[in-house]
């Protein structure tokens, strides 16, 4: 992204998005390297957590992330395309910032509570850009791939409302 200096204005680079499609798949890439990404990421998180069950709602994510991987490639082949991971920056603060906030709290409940703020970051992340696809996957057409990012995106909103359960049943209570 470069910008000039006089205007403000950003210059889009060489392989920019012209088209809702294209930008659709830059979205597809995104989500792929960040499905991927977690799937590495939440065995680390589920090891650090204390409450037996904060571990098995992680683990059940971490299930349902790796068939969000899967869904993702049905994806790409519905739109005749390659899969293909690029880096997703917010993705990848947000994973750093979980690891940072493992480091500053104790194990116990209120790392356990840090776990699951850092986890629903990531779940507003995804709801919003799976979310954010499948309405331009509507809107152009693209009928399995606004199916498939659907049933990711219930997930998503799924375990937002787990962690909030738990969190405020049981986690937050006991970091108090």
């Amino acid at each position: 992204m470069a910008k000039t200096k006089e205007s403000g204005k950003i210059k889009p680079e060489k392989d920019a998005a012209e088209d809702l499609r294209d930008f659709l798949i830059d979205g597809l890439k995104d989500l792929y390297w960040a499905e991927q990404a977690l799937v590495k990421n939440l065995p680390k998180m589920a090891k650090n957590a204390t409450s037996s069950k904060l571990k098995a709602a992680i683990e059940k994510h971490l299930g349902e992330t790796k068939n969000q991987v899967s869904r993702l490639e049905s994806a790409f082949k519905a739109m005749n395309e390659k899969p293909k991971a690029v880096k997703c920056d917010a993705m990848d603060g947000l994973l750093k910032e979980a690891e940072s906030i493992m480091k500053e709290t104790e194990p116990g409940a209120v790392r356990d509570a840090a776990i699951i703020a850092a986890s629903q970051k990531v779940e507003h992340y995804e709801i919003a850009s799976y979310g954010t696809m499948a309405t331009y996957a509507k809107l152009l057409g693209e009928k399995e791939v606004k199916n498939l990012l659907g049933e990711t995106l219930t997930e998503e909103k799924t375990c937002d409302k787990d962690l909030t359960k738990l969190a405020v049943s049981e986690i937050n209570i006991k970091a108090k």
